[in-house]
């Protein structure tokens, strides 16, 4: 199975476009195409005679090298760089935008540097060991995938139903960047809407002067020269972001000979109690958060996308439905993501990819349909045992929030989901907020509810959808899983021998009338009690799931937009009832 952009896939120019768009510099040099690579028991074998399609995963069908790899085995790449007469500016710059698991880096055969956790990048300052304008770089990479406490998201060994194909290695961008010897090492940015100010905070190699200016469509309307670390910018022009109008600002910072650039929306998000009830708000007005499940996995990529444009098309797709809202579930996408989001106006809820080693989901399920919730400090019952693997998602977890900062649309975190190696999500709830005061957090989507955190999350496929007001008191009544209907397409479904989905449908007049009647009968009435975030289930079919709106292959959209636009119309009309006087 393949999408039109994996068939129209140029191996030269694979994911061409510049990976970090919110700290830019004109120097670029794309890694990904093709790599020699060898699969070993051994992490010294260096028999390279066949080729890999970077950054495509070997068990993904465009990498060509259609393998599975095993936690006894080794992947390991090699690749010569041949570096332009002029892009050594002073240092080099190596960054891997995602290697899964653990992976190895070498420099002209010197080990620099050692990574782990498979969804988040790293950059490595290559510059002491590469002298000219060649060098070698040898990645090598293990992957135990599920059997271990490590991040493993939705890869199992054995899959099926809502667990995919495993995938190791490389997965998303390698690219080189040169910059002078002193230059901008980070940028934190935050807004206040009431005051129309940008607070900076530049983290530089060495003290030294900063010239910001701020841009709306081209006007100046903010600058500022300090020695000041952290300072605020005030903005002579005020226009908020919102999904109904993304509007950003377009910034440029000079630090002795570097330069960055970059963008940012003016927003802020909050709860607010509003007759006795608790609800979202978005610039001061509330909002009904009413989106899609995204998984983000594609036929021919797996979690990397074939190109860049089915990230777009995907997310256009949702806002054309009349969706304002996506829950990125259980991935780190490639940057490219959420500046399309920042950029076209869609909200997202950013899931932590989980780890350990999930159990006992059956009974997890059940007390969670009857209210039981059990003390998540219970290491052993949510798979979490293993004090490493405790340790490595926490670190993971304020290094995604850190990486992801500056993305203007992301206004939740998610931590943790149905149970899925739980741990301690109290002090992790109160780590977020610390780490990130600015935004909103859904401590344990679906089940093992500690009663925390600014949300009442549920996820309701198999019984009937119902809220209790008295929840709303205090947290706002969110609704982060639902649906889940199936309806298999001749030609585009996966596996035609496997049909998961929580509702099973073989007609698209039945499949209408049913999302229609779940929409209109179940979800609305909650609306009128105070339910604000609506998540279905889902975008896209995902293998042996073909619950999606869209097929897994992108290629048939199972109900017409317009239909789906009109049920989303009505939704938005009846939250607006709540505010009436």
């Amino acid at each position: 199975m393949q999408t039109n952009f994996g068939s129209a896939l140029d191996p030269n120019n694979v994911l061409d476009y510049y990976p970090r768009p919110q700290l830019k510099r004109d120097s670029f040099l794309n890694l990904n195409g093709y790599w020699y690579y060898t699969i070993s028991k051994s992490k010294t074998s260096e028999d390279f005679n066949k080729k890999i399609l970077v950054p495509f995963s070997p068990e993904a069908p465009l990498s060509e090298a259609n393998h599975i790899l095993q936690p006894d085995e080794f992947l390991i790449y090699y690749k010569k760089v041949e570096l332009p007469y002029d892009f050594n500016k002073g240092r080099l710059h190596l960054h891997f935008g995602a290697v899964d698991q653990v992976s190895e880096i070498y420099i002209n055969n010197k080990f620099v540097y050692k990574n782990i956790g498979g969804y988040l990048p790293f950059s490595i300052d290559i510059t002491p060991y590469v002298d000219g304008f060649t060098f070698e770089i040898k990645v090598i990479v293990s992957d135990v995938t599920d059997t271990s406490y490590h991040l493993t998201g939705k890869q199992r060994l054995y899959p099926g139903g809502i667990f995919y194909t495993p995938q190791s290695g490389i997965w998303q961008t390698v690219w080189l960047e040169s910059v002078p010897t002193e230059y901008i090492k980070d940028l934190k940015m935050t807004t206040n809407i009431d005051e129309v100010s940008i607070e900076f905070d530049i983290d530089r190699t060495e003290n030294g002067v900063v010239d910001v200016e701020v841009y709306f469509e081209n006007r100046l309307v903010g600058k500022k020269t300090t020695w000041d670390k952290t300072f605020k910018v005030y903005l002579d022009e005020r226009h908020l972001w919102h999904p109904h109008h993304p509007n950003l600002y377009d910034i440029k910072i000079s630090f002795k000979d570097d330069e960055i650039k970059s963008y940012i929306g003016l927003r802020k998000v909050e709860t607010k109690r509003y007759k006795g009830k608790m609800y979202v708000y978005l610039n001061h007005e509330p909002i009904l958060l009413n989106g899609l499940l995204d998984q983000g996995y594609f036929p021919d990529g797996l979690l990397t996308p074939p190109t860049y444009e089915a990230i777009k098309d995907d997310i256009l797709y949702m806002k054309s439905l009349g969706f304002n809202t996506i829950r990125k579930h259980i991935k780190v996408e490639p940057y490219y993501f959420y500046e399309q989001c920042d950029r076209i106006g869609m909200l997202v809820i950013q899931d932590m990819i989980n780890g350990g080693i999930i159990k006992n989901m059956v009974a997890h399920h059940v007390l969670n349909i009857f209210g039981v919730h059990i003390n998540d400090k219970r290491y052993s019952l949510f798979g979490r045992k293993d004090e490493i693997g405790r340790s490595l998602f926490i670190n993971d977890l304020k290094k995604m929030i850190d990486y992801l900062k500056n993305v203007t649309s992301i206004i939740v975190w998610v931590p943790f989901n149905e149970a899925w190696g739980q741990f301690d999500s109290k002090s992790v709830y109160e780590l977020i907020k610390k780490q990130d005061p600015t935004r909103l957090v859904d401590h344990a989507s679906g089940w093992a509810d500690q009663k925390i955190g600014d949300f009442h999350s549920r996820h309701v496929y198999f019984v009937p959808i119902r809220f209790k007001e008295k929840h709303a008191r205090k947290r706002v009544l969110a609704l982060t899983e639902f649906g889940g209907f199936s309806l298999p397409i001749k030609n585009h479904h996966y596996n035609p021998n496997k049909v998961f989905g929580y509702k099973k449908f073989y007609e698209v007049n039945h499949l209408k009338q049913a999302y229609q009647k779940l929409y209109l009968e179940s979800i609305l009435p909650e609306i009128k009690k105070g339910l604000s975030v609506l998540i279905y289930t889902q975008l896209s079919d995902v293998e042996d799931e073909i619950n999606g709106l869209i097929t897994y292959d992108r290629k048939v959209k199972k109900m017409e937009t317009s239909f789906v636009y009109e049920i989303n119309t009505q939704l938005y009309d009846a939250f607006s009832l709540n505010f009436k006087e």
